[in-house]
């Protein structure tokens, strides 16, 4: 069945009978100058990050180049409505109604937990393509890396605190210090239950369509590790584009550019699907 201007919900029983409870999502936007009906990308923050992750500079930038770009706070982040209870399905279903509002097929972009919840959104909603950025896809591995990383910020997280990033782990060095300071100022927390999810590694059911996955990051990220990356390039089988020098949060590091360059270079050079 071609999906190129359907948008298709894949409802279980169990949604149907306890469906999620809506909630108003902040929805942030660019608009290219001309249309020249390219695909939408909608991109979805990691755990502790908002909208405004991407409206620092990936949105316009996107923009610039022919994009329509949105990016959406998942709720309880940014200025969504507040959901201490939150699941991951609730991320996930706030993702898939934002993506089948958009006026075509969109191209979902995830960071770090928030390409955890793309991947599940795919299960649910055609995406045209998706590209997964610094993916902290879950399992226990990820709490082990985390507990050795970053034991301080890590450890209220495994009793329902909040888990805490420093700017080493998210920036690199060439990002300015008032820079730094003033990003994670911004960063909030995900619902304990969704943290607690992602810990137990719930992998996502096979996309819809099968679209192409284009997996990136840094080799010197200081969440995720290179083997993480591999790993989750290997799932949808292909390699990592890999950013050397750069810190987790690529969308706000100093070398911003060449990341977002990147996905849509590579977003102009794969095949139209039908």
């Amino acid at each position: 069945m071609s999906a190129t201007n359907e948008r298709v919900r894949i409802l279980r029983g169990r949604e149907w009978a306890r469906p999620v409870r809506p909630v108003r999502r902040e929805v942030l936007g660019a608009a290219p100058e001309l249309e020249e009906g390219r695909p939408p990308l909608l991109f979805v923050p990691g755990f502790g990050h908002g909208a405004w992750a991407f409206a620092e500079h990936w949105l316009e930038h996107a923009a610039s180049r022919g994009f329509p770009a949105y990016a959406v706070s998942l709720r309880g982040h940014g200025g969504s409505e507040r959901a201490p209870e939150a699941t991951l399905r609730a991320y996930t279903h706030d993702v898939v109604q934002v993506a089948a509002g958009l006026p075509r097929q969109a191209v979902l972009v995830g960071h770090g937990a928030g390409a955890l919840v793309v991947s599940h959104a795919m299960a649910r909603y055609p995406a045209r393509a998706a590209v997964l950025v610094a993916p902290v896809l879950g399992g226990w591995s990820t709490a082990v890396t985390a507990l050795r990383r970053n034991p301080v910020g890590t450890l209220p997280a495994l009793v329902g605190g909040p888990l805490t990033l420093h700017r080493r782990q998210l920036f690199s060095r060439e990002l300015p210090d008032a820079d730094a300071r003033r990003y994670t100022a911004q960063l909030g927390r995900a619902a304990r239950r969704a943290q607690w999810q992602l810990l137990a590694g719930r992998e996502a059911e096979p996309a819809v369509g099968r679209p192409p996955v284009l997996v990136l990051g840094s080799p010197d990220d200081r969440v995720v590790p290179p083997a993480a990356l591999v790993r989750a390039a290997r799932r949808y089988g292909s390699a990592p584009l890999l950013f050397p020098g750069m810190g987790h949060d690529l969308m706000l590091d100093a070398r911003w550019r060449e990341p977002i360059d990147a996905i849509l270079d590579w977003l102009v050079k794969e095949p139209q699907r039908a």
